[in-house]
């Protein structure tokens, strides 16, 4: 399982740089590999201070918090997410466990190992998981969750 784990890391890493642009930057620059066995993962707490507990990540690039970033993201318990949006493009690849996604009003959809999703930005949507999935990530700003607001029976009597 780790082998596999592994490998879906990789080549997910592999294809985000198959762009052309991406091998013009580096035949210029000097890069020496990044060879990161699973069982070096370390998993830490979200560095956002907003962030729910049950997830934990292990940052591939950059920083989640500030900008780009790619990352590991494990749910070490249910979650489902009240309605919100992201102001930044999210991408995502399903490695193990599942993931459900349903847009504002619509129905749920789960996905399981080797599913993709992106969900653009200010996209109104739910979304949860079951305990121990773990998803690969990345993002071209700064992760955040942004709940909205839902008319209830009190703000409709206002």
């Amino acid at each position: 399982m780790k082998r596999i784990v592994l490998f879906v890391v990789l080549a997910l890493v592999g294809l985000t740089f198959a762009g052309s642009t991406v091998a013009d930057a580096q035949k210029k620059m000097k890069k020496e590999p990044i060879l990161w066995p699973a069982a070096d993962i370390k998993w830490v707490d979200p560095p956002s201070k907003d962030a729910p507990p049950g997830v934990m990540v292990s940052s591939l690039w950059g920083d989640m918090s500030k900008g780009a970033y790619g990352a590991l993201v494990k749910f070490t318990q249910v979650m489902d997410t009240p309605l919100h949006t992201h102001s930044f493009d999210v991408k995502g690849v399903v490695i193990s466990g599942s993931f459900w996604v349903a847009p504002e009003g619509g129905e749920k959809t789960s996905f399981g190992p080797g599913s993709y999703m992106m969900i653009p930005g200010g996209w109104k949507h739910t979304s949860g998981n079951e305990a121990g999935t773990v998803l690969f990530q990345e993002g071209p700003g700064k992760f955040d969750l942004k709940p909205v607001e839902t008319k209830t029976d009190e703000t409709m009597k206002k």
